[in-house]
């Protein structure tokens, strides 16, 4: 079992990496507060909200005009698993190549503590404060 340190670290290098990607791809999430929370942990560029009243696929279509490669962060919830399942196969139908390996990290990380994306910032500073306590 990881330290609260151990996990900290993983979570803020899997954040590292959602910013580098988002300049190339856009990082979709399910609403607006996810979006806001997001932006909170410091990914500004890219990040799209899902709930913009259009179809998946019509979504998976208009992104396909512009992305070549987008990151797929639902919440994993049995809600946020479907819609990553269903961005992903609408995606890679439009010739979109789908990158939710660090959704996966996510949820394994968080399990049983958090279920979505609108949790991490709190989720991210709890670690911080128990790394904290962990090294006095």
């Amino acid at each position: 079992m990881l330290t609260p340190e151990e996990r900290l670290e993983e979570v803020l290098a899997i954040l590292d990496d959602l910013e580098d990607m988002s300049s190339t791809a856009p990082v979709i999430v399910e609403g607006i507060r996810d979006v806001a929370a997001v932006k909170r942990l410091g990914i500004e560029r890219n990040v799209i909200s899902l709930g913009q009243g259009h179809s998946i696929f019509e979504f998976c279509e208009r992104l396909s005009r512009s992305w070549k490669k987008a990151v797929v962060l639902t919440d994993w919830d049995r809600k946020g698993g479907r819609l990553a399942r269903a961005l992903k196969d609408g995606l890679e139908a439009n010739g979109v190549k789908v990158i939710d390996d660090l959704r996966t990290k996510l949820v394994i990380l968080t399990k049983k503590e958090i279920k979505d994306i609108e949790s991490l910032p709190t989720y991210v500073q709890r670690l911080r404060l128990a790394a904290q306590k962990q090294r006095v």
